[in-house]
């Protein structure tokens, strides 16, 4: 029997492995600099005489190269090393954020200017999020994904809480621009962090563009991954319209405003952190079932607000809601590292994140329409329908219940074929869902 002590070093783990350490380091630091960046922003817009309309624009300028070069992010990142690419994506992210800021600090930034470093800061994402999916599985066992994966979010989402407090006190005392400074140079301490992991290339001898159609053929050949992704988009357009759009607008005329809501973003990230440490202690079977049950969780604040509950219980919703997030994400995670094989992560990756991301300005366009039709609170209410719906019929996917935790080994008890990775072959294999063995 495992006393604590055991479970603890379990637990662990993966910091023994320098490379883990050096990742965990380089993504500490650059979430300190993000948590500030998104407030920043925002103020840059303002204070050069901006509204709303121009904080979309950037804002969009953003989103829209990351959704456009994303696929290719994920065709590089199974073709080039990983952290070459990091390497790569946080130094570009780093002149990005460093201009912003000089042109801030000088006064001489436009909507223009800021929308052009926006543009690259967001073509860095789309190259640095699928190369990111992949590193943790090539440097730890398969055994201590889990462990890996919360022990990589706890920091993050410890910074989180307190981030977006700080930045508003470096904005409010200092402006903008020392917030976007010290983005600046967060990502350029992780450059360097991340080249020093000198990953291996993964070895193919195809075409970038043969590369791309074998991906799409093993993405749609997995009904486990596409039909989350479907479920997944629903998820996001509907949690990111309910909470993130209408949240503050029922805040401010529900409850105390954005004192309030402040309290509730807190409970929020609170949860977020909780969830990790529940990752840390808990290991799961069914890992699939699981992240997709727990994503349901989401649907609890905005149900809370809809109804018009006290606010001690709209932050317990929110806490619960940030638990069942995190235990979603690091389980989703483990899963598709452990069942997509290591040749394949990045460009699965792109395609799991291409749905989700484009599903985010359609379910602002809805909302804005909706709440034109109905009131605010009904809005919320079918936002927080589509997050059950969106659960429980993911949970109807058979497939779901195949993708489980696999052992040391590889193996699982089902039988289960690889399409993509076996092409060539004909035997069936008993690693897992396009989990090839060492």
């Amino acid at each position: 029997m495992e006393t604590a002590a055991d479970l603890a070093t379990t637990r662990m783990a993966p910091l023994r492995i320098p490379a883990f350490r050096r990742f965990v380091l380089a993504n500490l630091i650059s979430v300190t600099g993000s948590a500030m960046a998104p407030l920043a922003l925002a103020y840059s817009v303002i204070e050069q005489g901006g509204g709303a309309g121009a904080l979309g624009l950037v804002l969009a300028t953003n989103t829209v190269p990351t959704v456009v070069f994303l696929l290719a992010g994920g065709v590089l990142a199974d073709r080039l090393s990983r952290s070459r690419i990091l390497f790569l994506g946080n130094l570009l992210a780093a002149v990005a954020q460093g201009t912003l800021a000089a042109t801030v600090a000088t006064g001489h930034a436009t909507t223009t200017s800021i929308a052009v470093c926006g543009f690259a800061s967001g073509t860095a994402v789309a190259f640095t999020m699928p190369a990111a999916q992949g590193v943790v599985s090539q440097i730890i066992p398969r055994e201590q994904l889990q462990q890996a994966n919360a022990l990589l979010r706890l920091p993050s989402n410890a910074v989180k809480v307190l981030g977006p407090v700080i930045g508003g006190l470096v904005v409010a005392a200092a402006g903008p621009s020392w917030a976007l400074a010290w983005d600046a140079l967060t990502f350029a301490a992780a450059a360097l962090l991340l080249l020093g992991l000198r990953l291996d290339a993964p070895l193919t001898a195809d075409s970038a563009l043969s590369d791309l159609r074998a991906g799409w053929t093993g993405f749609w050949s997995r009904t486990w991954l596409w039909t989350y992704t479907a479920a997944g988009t629903v998820l996001v357009a509907a949690w990111l319209a309910g909470f993130q759009l209408l949240g503050p607008v029922v805040a401010a005329q529900e409850y105390a405003g954005a004192r309030d809501w402040g309290l509730v973003q807190a409970a929020f990230a609170s949860g977020l952190l909780a969830g990790t440490l529940v990752c840390l202690r808990w290991r799961p079977h069914r890992l699939l079932a699981v992240a997709v049950a727990t994503s349901a969780a989401l649907a609890l604040p905005l149900v809370a607000m809809g109804w018009g509950l006290p606010l001690p219980c709209v932050l317990l919703a929110a806490l619960l809601a940030g638990i069942g997030l995190d235990v979603a994400i690091v389980a989703w995670t483990t899963a598709f590292q452990q069942h997509v094989p290591q040749a394949e992560l990045g460009r699965m990756s792109a395609f799991n994140s291409v749905g989700e991301l484009l599903a985010i300005p359609f379910g602002y366009l809805i909302t804005a329409l909706a709440v034109h039709a109905w009131d605010n609170r009904t809005v919320l209410m079918a936002c927080a329908g589509l997050i059950v719906a969106a659960a429980v019929l993911n949970l109807c996917v058979p497939d779901v219940y195949r993708i489980n935790r696999l052992a040391a080994d590889g193996h699982q008890a089902r039988k289960y074929s690889t399409p993509l990775a076996d092409a060539g072959h004909d035997e069936v294999r008993e690693d897992g869902e396009g989990q090839v063995a060492g």
